[in-house]
């Protein structure tokens, strides 16, 4: 968490000093407010998760033995397929959509927006995901450890001003891929799902480049921006939660919880 606020630190002094309008104090703190409050969430959510997870573990059809670097590349590119699908799935689903919208919010993409992460991912079922390769005989510890070096690789994607990476750009999700995944141009909407990869945008026809002919906008379509933490964290679920509520019958119900947002 340290090396991360001073990566953030080194980046917005960087930047100040060259006069580059990539950061918004106001929406700098909403961030490191609204990843404090992640953290608390998850921390005390963990567990919640971990119940389904072992008890799909004791059934699991096989023990995978973690001895050979083969076994170990497999996990990556599963867990990886496992997560895009995941992703697919926030960006799809209103009820994942209401949690990862925040993520979305910032209007200045910079590191301190890879931390301003929505509250209790746990408890909307984010985990499903990943248990069929528990299923299969994978320890959880090693699926989700391995989802999270993905997680930690996508701060870095965060960059305001992203490099060129050359030809592996072709293979790996780099900033300027991310930075298309952010931006809310009709052209870059739901496109470059990947975590560490993007071979499967590629694969399932999600990738895009940045459009040639107009800026990148960023933050969410159709919301005012804010500055207020707990009015960005909440914000989606209440719009979600309010049209449910005036949606008539269960079926209607349903479709206001699982439609595609807006």
């Amino acid at each position: 968490m340290l090396v991360g606020l001073g990566l953030m630190l080194a980046e917005y002094l960087f930047h100040r000093l060259n006069h580059d309008d990539s950061h918004d104090v106001r929406e700098t703190g909403a961030s490191l407010a609204i990843a404090l409050g992640h953290k608390l969430t998850a921390a005390s959510t963990a567990g919640i998760a971990a119940v389904p997870v072992m008890a799909v573990y004791r059934h699991r059809l096989f023990d995978i033995p973690l001895n050979s670097g083969w076994i170990w590349l497999a996990l990556f590119l599963a867990v990886e397929f496992c997560y895009y699908w995941h992703h697919v799935a926030m960006h799809k689903v209103r009820w994942f959509w209401a949690t990862h919208s925040v993520h979305h919010s910032p209007t200045k993409l910079n590191l301190s927006a890879g931390v301003r992460l929505g509250w209790g991912g746990h408890l909307t079922g984010g985990f499903l995901f990943y248990l069929p390769l528990v299923a299969l005989g994978f320890n959880p510890a090693a699926v989700f450890g391995m989802l999270s070096f993905g997680l930690v690789y996508q701060f870095f994607l965060h960059l305001a001003h992203p490099p060129r990476l050359g030809p592996l750009e072709w293979m790996l999700n780099t900033p300027r891929h991310h930075q298309v995944h952010h931006a809310s141009n009709a052209a870059c909407l739901d496109k470059n799902y990947g975590a560490v990869l993007i071979i499967y945008d590629r694969l399932f026809g999600t990738f895009a480049s940045a459009p040639k002919d107009e800026p990148l906008r960023f933050g969410l379509a159709g919301l005012a921006p804010s500055a207020n933490p707990v009015d960005i964290v909440v914000a989606t679920w209440l719009r979600m939660f309010s049209d449910m509520l005036r949606a008539r019958g269960p079926a209607a119900k349903l479709r206001a919880l699982l439609t595609p947002p807006g």
